[in-house]
């Protein structure tokens, strides 16, 4: 089975993409922060999160910075997966 980079590239981004996912549905229950899952995700996502937290400050009490980087990493994904292809990097 040859894994190419492409996929891994792929797979990696789903990932982090679950993760944020996660971590929204966190924010709405009630979770101990300083339990150790809890504490990975959050220190994973927070600095993607926190930089389009900065671009775009919660509108009341709904934050869309997940959206924008929802979409952010499926353009990211498309741009990186459509440049290898096209080098010859599958």
């Amino acid at each position: 089975m040859d894994i190419g980079v492409t996929t891994i590239i792929y797979y990696a981004i789903e990932v982090y993409t679950w993760l944020i996912f996660i971590r929204i549905i966190l924010s709405w229950i009630r979770v101990n922060p300083y339990q150790p899952v809890v504490r990975f995700i959050y220190e994973t996502t927070e600095p993607f999160l926190g930089f389009f937290r900065r671009l775009i400050p919660p509108m009341g009490m709904i934050d869309f910075s997940p959206i924008v980087a929802f979409i952010a990493l499926q353009l990211l994904a498309t741009i990186l997966i459509r440049l290898l292809h096209s080098i010859g990097i599958y």
